[in-house]
């Protein structure tokens, strides 16, 4: 039989089911939230490094200035571990506009970098090409079409039937495809060809692989040491092949040129031998005729030409390797920073979300064992001890906690990771891969039995101390005291009877209405939070292209003396309106052992102008280029650790380190900067800056005009790449959708808990004070007046919770996007007010729901029964 104890905590879970489902619900909640989302950045970094595992995706990728034979594939696989791969490869332009495409020649037997075929099929015939699927998405190719390729692409044909559209690991973000040096600089997207089209003698291209790495995740610190690892010991076992390479070449070039040099030293002899005869014909009285001294020049000239051909082929003949890792794919390490925000964010968010949970919990069961005094004292005085009292209590306690916490973690773990990745479109389809976050499981029951059976424990333990008969009578209740408002008496008196006795009643109950208003105002901050972190991240485009650059496009010049020959391009565009002549270099810098690369440092032509196309400013305060000095973004500031006069190390890429000193701070949101005055730029550097780039400001221009331009600056060998306002903002503008679906749910979440946690908070007044509102409706209170007894503090606690929940989100707005900022990219705390309306919308809301089921309750009071004394 079930002990009597055990029977009576069964029948308390029976007759109060709201309250224990509320507990059971607000801890799934913070649960699920607190493991889901904590497993939604490395459940994306995993899903995609099961993705492109599964495609074979090389670790490293070798190119090579002079071509890649079999013996290269033996040098790599000299590495432990590695397997190799040729593959033709090369950058052309085709299609409509002359678009840039990345070319490969698609091998069947190749087992490394495999496509996903997305539709057709695979290329069989020599006249059957094989297209990215972004050709279809936004260029809106079809199977069975006819694609072109420029003249320019030296193929042993220019048309191709189009057979199938696929994915390619090599190109993990649907938004990028690299850069390159022709078309217009921007490589729109792949395509696979026969390998006997490209007309190209050897491979361009060597893919290795190595088993021994595959067990690592790609974006790991164990993997990405071991890849350099292996980088660095394939370097040294390509740099005699790199000599040998030469020497193949070299040899082979100098086949025909030694073959015409025998001739010609063939030449020279019977010339020699002319010139005897001569001299011994003529009695040494003539050494040459006519004849043989135009023989002598025309020998000298094909020596000359011979010479010539040998320079030109020793001098063209340098083998040079490009490595690259899987880091230096188009968008595969951005996708790993764009997991390391959302885990940034799960870092702090899920934390304050479980705090409100676990804090409403926590004083939801201090309300049910306070409830449950007279119980506890009849327990006492049968003779149960105090322990089997207690256990009855933590018991309850423990079973919802443990069935929240693990129902909770498990669908968070199992569901949120899941969803988020299948709305994570933004890259080619991800096989989703979670895995299981024990360490959040550990936490979060640890936490949520401290919230439970914590606070079981501590007010069964006061409650056990008093003696069984005090236990037995209800607590006094609090007496009434003058509260603010009734000393200003003209107020006071407007108030009607109703109304006084809410607010008395409000500071009546301190405790119960810090922790509604504590409830709300961390419900709302929650949701605008969320709506925050939209508002915030989807407008970093626009405060960093209109509050700190003001130009349209960078023209990286070919050369400091194309200077002219750009800007007369860009004019003939008519589109141009205004420009900058700058000094652009990379660099390092250094302060107090810290250290930040890739800053570009900025040095203007025309400092006095500068300002109208890029503007410094800190804390609102806009100012002038110094003429001394270097000024820093914040975000360096941050990290070295610097302010204003103090001097830092900076390093430009292969030149010497300079000490020089910081001479202002600047706001920047997107990418590293500094600057610096010409004058300032030679004090410290030793040399007059060099000329080579353009800021343009430039008319509206259409996405093709901008093709158009980038292409004519590139075709004249007038420039090496053109980058557009237009084009940067939707790449960053892409960057922050990839959040999009974390900040969905955060706001979906929040939005339930709220609404749970008003609900629950209302339901504990209500159970609390079930004596009191007996009393006033047998004292003929209407079903209305007794409903707004309760909702009239209510309200009056959502408006001041929601005020406060106005600055405890744009804290935690603040908090969260400070530990989501990255190198590259710091984002601008902004709420838009449309947010503020919907959080307090929102809230309004779940408290008019909240009164509807009260009143309801209210209607169906059992007066009698509550009245009852129990004496």
């Amino acid at each position: 039989m079930m002990k009597p104890m055990r029977k009576n905590m069964w029948r308390e879970i029976g007759a109060n089911k709201g309250r224990f489902i509320a507990i059971v619900l607000i801890i799934l909640l913070g649960t699920l939230t607190f493991v889901g989302v904590r497993a939604a950045g490395p459940g994306l970094e995993d899903s995609m490094d099961h993705t492109v595992k599964t495609a074979h995706l090389a670790d490293v990728q070798l190119l090579s200035t002079t071509g890649l034979t079999k013996q290269d594939v033996k040098t790599a696989e000299q590495v432990s571990g590695a397997k190799a791969e040729l593959t033709r490869f090369k950058y052309v332009t085709g299609g409509k506009g002359d678009l840039a495409i990345a070319l490969y020649g698609y091998r069947k037997a190749a087992k490394q970098d495999r496509l996903t075929l997305t539709a057709g099929r695979l290329p069989r015939a020599a006249d059957e090409v094989l297209l990215d699927t972004r050709a279809k998405t936004e260029y809106h190719y079809r199977l069975g079409q006819t694609f072109r390729f420029s003249k320019d692409a030296d193929l042993t044909r220019r048309a191709f039937k189009i057979v199938g559209f696929a994915d390619s690991p090599r190109y993990v973000d649907n938004n990028e495809r690299g850069s390159t040096n022709v078309g217009d600089g921007t490589v729109r997207f792949f395509a696979y060809v026969q390998p006997k089209q490209m007309n190209l003698d050897v491979a361009t291209l060597l893919s290795v692989r190595f088993a021994t790495l595959q067990g690592e995740s790609s974006y790991s610190k164990a993997y990405k040491d071991d890849v350099a690892a292996k980088v660095a010991t394939l370097k040294r076992v390509f740099k005699p092949r790199a000599k040998a390479r030469n020497a193949e070449l070299l040899a082979a070039a100098m086949k025909p040129i030694a073959t015409e040099q025998a001739k010609l030293d063939d030449a020279k002899k019977q010339l020699t031998a002319a010139s005897a005869q001569v001299k011994a014909a003529s009695q040494g009285a003539m050494t040459t005729t006519p004849e043989l001294t135009a023989q002598t020049q025309q020998i000298d000239a094909a020596q000359q030409k011979l010479d010539a051909a040998k320079k030109k082929a020793t001098s063209a003949i340098n083998t040079s390797y490009t490595w690259q890792t899987r880091a230096d794919l188009p968008g595969f390490a951005s996708f790993g920073d764009s997991a390391d925000r959302i885990a940034a964010i799960a870092n702090v968010f899920p934390w304050f979300f479980f705090l409100i949970a676990a804090l409403i919990t926590f004083t939801t069961i201090t309300r049910m064992v306070e409830e449950a005094r007279g119980q506890i004292g009849t327990f006492k005085a049968l003779g149960y001890g105090k322990w089997a009292i207690a256990r009855n209590y933590i018991m309850y306690a423990l079973m919802a906690g443990l069935l929240g916490t693990i129902v909770g973690s498990v669908a968070g773990n199992l569901t949120l990771p899941r969803f988020i990745v299948s709305l994570y479109d933004m890259v080619i389809p991800l096989t989703p891969t979670i895995p299981l976050m024990w360490g959040s499981f550990a936490m979060a029951i640890g936490f949520s039995l401290l919230a439970t059976v914590g606070a079981a424990w501590l007010v069964t333990r006061r409650e056990l101390r008093e003696r069984p008969a005090e236990l037995m009578r209800p607590a006094a209740p609090k007496s009434a005291k003058r509260i603010l408002l009734e000393r200003i008496k003209p107020l006071w008196r407007h108030l009607s009877f109703n109304q006084k006795v809410s607010y008395r009643n409000l500071f009546r109950y301190k405790s119960r209405m810090i922790m509604t208003i504590v409830g709300i105002a961390g419900g709302t901050g929650l949701l605008l939070t969320g709506f925050g972190l939209r508002d915030s991240i989807g407008t970093t485009a626009a405060h960093q292209y209109d509050e700190v650059f003001h130009y349209d496009a960078t023209v990286a010049l070919a050369r400091p003396s194309k200077q002219a020959e750009a800007l007369r391009l860009v004019k003939d565009s008519g589109k141009y309106q205004a420009h900058q002549v700058v000094t652009a270099d990379t660099g390092k810098a250094k302060a107090h052992g810290q250290q930040i690369a890739d800053i570009n440092l900025y040095t203007p032509a025309r400092p006095a102008k500068f300002g109208q196309f890029i503007s410094l400013s800190q804390y609102g305060d806009t100012y002038k280029l110094p003429t001394h000095g270097i000024v820093i973004a914040q975000k360096i500031a941050n990290q070295l650790n610097v302010k204003k006069g103090d001097t830092i190390t900076f390093t430009r890429t292969g030149k010497p380190a300079k000490k020089v000193k910081v001479s202002g701070i600047t706001t920047n949101y997107i990418g590293v900067f500094a600057y610096m005055s010409p004058g300032a730029y030679a004090r410290t550097f030793g040399r007059k800056p060099a000329k080579n780039a353009l800021l343009l400001k430039l008319k509206p221009m259409s996405g093709s005009q901008r093709n158009d331009l980038a292409h004519q600056l590139l075709k004249r060998g007038a420039a090496l790449g053109t980058s557009f306002k237009a084009d940067e903002t939707k790449s960053i503008g892409n960057m922050g959708a990839t959040l999009n679906p974390v900040v969905l749910i955060f706001i979906l979440l929040s939005g339930v808990l709220s609404f749970v946690v008003l609900y629950n908070l209302t339901n504990i007044n209500v159970s609390e004070r079930i004596r009191e509102l007996s009393t006033i409706k047998v004292l003929g209170f209407y079903d209305r007046e007794v409903t707004m007894y309760i909702v009239r503090e209510n309200i009056v606690m959502t408006i001041v919770g929601i005020l406060f929940g106005y600055g405890v989100g744009y804290g935690l707005l603040a908090y969260v996007l400070h530990q989501a900022e990255t190198t590259q990219v710091i984002f601008p705390v902004v709420i838009n007010p449309l947010s503020y309306v919907w959080s307090t919308l929102l809230m309004a809301a779940f408290t008019g729901i909240v009164m509807l089921v009260t009143h309801k309750r209210l209607q169906r009071i059992d007066m009698v029964g509550a009245l009852k004394s129990s004496e």
